[in-house]
């Protein structure tokens, strides 16, 4: 299993960027997904994840209304949609893979990707 995360940059305020995690070696529909972002020197926090088991979705208090996490099956891919980022959005963002019957954490991780809003 590998997935691959890209998307990232540098966007201002009120902005929008959208992540993009090619996912290969499983199918999507078979399980859960989620992002994740870190700032250096803090510990890294989950913003957003969809069930493999019923599609539930959930997100971090502080992006609800703003972000949101989709996915395509056929093509292997899941996203996370930004919309009216804010500086504290700035972060390296991961994704990660775990099959759908399992719970705890995240078996499989892409390599993060850097956004960066300014003011």
């Amino acid at each position: 299993v590998q997935l691959q995360a890209f998307g990232g940059g540098s966007a201002q305020t009120g902005g929008s960027l959208r992540l993009s995690c090619a996912a290969s070696g499983l199918r999507l529909d078979q399980y859960s997904i989620g992002w994740f972002r870190q700032v250096s020197g803090k510990e890294r926090e989950g913003v957003s994840c969809m069930s493999g088991s019923d599609d539930g979705t959930h997100y971090l208090e502080s992006v609800k209304g703003r972000f949101t996490i989709s996915r395509d099956v056929d093509n292997s891919v899941f996203y996370l949609q930004m919309n009216s980022l804010k500086p504290e959005d700035t972060a390296v963002y991961y994704c990660a893979a775990r099959w759908y019957s399992t719970s705890g954490g995240y078996a499989y991780w892409g390599q993060g990707t850097q956004v960066t809003v300014s003011s």
